[in-house]
């Protein structure tokens, strides 16, 4: 095993190799979802603006270009990181975790674990991601350039269960950082901590105070971000829990307290439910917004773009129609924010044509990758996915760690992807599929002497429920074409062709479901049965992404 430090620079180096340098060097097919557009051409915008899994998301400014991270759990690489100019036209741009640490930990799954709600800042002209991983602590990682590298988490402060990290930098030289506590771990929770903190990020200086208490009027008190504005301190997090919850904020003359409350954002009487952890920001125009996430069950946790004003009070609100206590509700369509440019053409994508020397950023593994997992072949125009061994020839693919899986990127849409397979040994699979706690694939599948076609769905499989199988179809083409059509209910379709033109229908359907803190993935599988020398693979030639 290679020392920590050689490990992560290895991976960097690779890791800069394949990333662009930044959005101008994408390409224009590259930079587009045809799955989902929040801007209605008219002048506003439809909420979710990201409707995708950005969970916890934090947003912050530097000159006109907006950065967004979000959790990212045990999905590698982790912590994704998107830019804007506008806060509705997001594109994902880098990754600030190219492998998970502890890193022989995370060469498997770890369903749930992982990277917890970050923060991100720009301090003295560095980039600073604050992230917890509940089982280990907080962890530290700055750039000088938002794509990168990345330097060497740093262990902040060792402790489980302290999540939900944000620093700020105050007038007088010091630095802070506060922190919720998860009760799974910690044994205690509805609390923001408050520590000293080094002016570098490096560690804390001092043990911590609580310095918020939510038990009485905010339950599960947690994702706090910290600002200073006009000579007050305030703390936005949400409460009441991620499905029923609400937005709080506090406020006081003191970084210690004692801090006054206001809830300023609630359900109401809309479809919106939650509304949870997210972020304030300011524009180069004057404005100010509010970005935060709902969840939305298979679907995952989308990200909502809200109004918002500082009152002469000294206090935000946060969305419409605002009751007498200042709180308000989210919008599910509003004007767009003001601009001084041309509104940007690009959002998240989600198809990738396999053409180049990389794979397209939305692309993760359930665990640390092995480099031969899956190879681009730039010269065949395909991606090489090596069907790679598996104890069983029928593996639980929720244990699985070579699943290249992407996010939902839209209510309703439709996945096609073509393949060629070249299966050396019997019980060899690959092919398409949608992964939560229950899973469904569409498998090609051999056999001792021919290709099988067949469903393989998995309900609680994170409870390692038994393997449904439908009846196997034998198949004979050189060239396969597997579809998955998810409706507006999140029901998966799936249909199969030998010729891109006809699809036939195939096995029944099935209904996605949300994973451990994320929601349902949808991506390439390819598993083997030889543990040494040369494997099977697939060359895949695209997966395209269409309303």
């Amino acid at each position: 095993m290679l020392p920590c430090s050689r490990l992560w620079l290895r991976i960097v180096v690779l890791n800069c190799l394949a990333a662009p340098h930044f959005v101008p060097a994408l390409v224009a097919q590259e930079r587009l979802s045809q799955a989902w557009n929040p801007d209605r051409g008219d002048g506003t915008y439809n909420n979710p603006i990201l409707f995708a899994d950005y969970s916890d998301p934090d947003v912050m400014r530097v000159d006109k270009d907006f950065y967004l991270v979000s959790s990212s759990f045990d999905q590698v690489p982790g912590l994704p990181i998107l830019h804007s100019i506008d806060l509705v036209h997001w594109e994902l741009v880098s990754h600030a975790l190219p492998v998970q640490i502890p890193e022989e930990r995370y060469r498997q799954t770890q369903h749930g674990g992982g990277v917890w709600a970050p923060s991100i800042r720009y301090h003295d002209g560095v980039f600073y991601i604050f992230y917890p991983d509940p089982d280990f602590g907080i962890y530290m990682t700055k750039a000088k350039s938002i794509t990168g590298p990345w330097s060497i988490p740093v262990l902040v402060k060792a402790a489980k269960g302290w999540i939900d990290p944000c620093p700020i930098w105050d007038d007088d030289g010091n630095a802070y950082l506060v922190n919720g506590l998860a009760g799974s771990r910690a044994g205690a929770n509805s609390a923001v901590v408050l520590s000293r903190m080094a002016v570098d990020g490096s560690h804390l200086l001092d043990d911590g105070v609580l310095i918020l208490d939510g038990h009485d009027k905010d339950p599960t008190l947690e994702g706090p971000k910290i600002y200073k504005r006009a000579g007050f301190y305030y703390i936005f997090a949400p409460a009441g829990g991620v499905s029923h919850g609400w937005q709080t904020v506090f406020r006081s003359a003191n970084i210690y307290g004692p801090y006054e409350r206001r809830v300023v954002l609630a359900q109401g009487g809309t479809t919106i439910n939650g509304p949870h952890q997210g972020a304030w920001v300011d524009t180069e125009q004057g404005e100010d917004w509010f970005v935060h996430f709902q969840d939305q069950g298979p679907y995952g946790r989308v990200v909502l773009l809200e109004p918002m004003q500082w009152l002469k009070d000294g206090w935000p609100r946060i969305g419409i129609r605002q009751d007498a206590n200042g709180r308000g509700e989210p919008v599910t369509n509003f004007q767009l924010p003001k601009l001084d440019a041309p509104r940007p053409g690009y959002n998240l994508a989600d198809s990738d044509e396999f053409n180049g020397a990389r794979i397209g950023l939305q692309w993760q593994w359930q665990a640390n990758p092995s480099p031969t997992w899956a190879l681009p072949f730039p010269g065949s125009g395909v991606l090489r996915v090596m069907n790679v061994y598996q104890s069983t020839p029928k593996p639980n693919l929720w244990d699985v760690p070579n699943l290249l899986l992407q996010k939902f990127p839209a209510r309703s849409f439709t996945v096609t992807t073509k393949f060629t397979p070249h299966l050396l040994f019997s019980g060899e699979q690959t092919g398409l599929v949608v992964m939560g706690h229950s899973y469904s694939a569409l498998l090609l599948r051999k056999t001792a002497d021919s290709l099988m076609l067949v469903q393989s769905t998995r309900r609680r499989a994170n409870e390692n429920g038994l393997e449904e199988q439908g009846t196997p179809v034998q198949a004979a083409s050189s060239t396969f074409y597997f579809r998955a059509r998810i409706d507006a209910d999140a029901n998966v379709h799936f249909s199969y062709s030998t010729d891109g033109v006809r699809f036939e229908a195939f096995g029944t359907q099935f209904r996605a479901e949300r994973g451990d803190w994320i929601g349902a993935k949808i991506g390439i599988v390819a598993t083997g049965v030889v543990q040494q020398g040369e494997t099977g693979y697939a060359d895949f030639d695209w997966f395209r992404v269409e309303k």
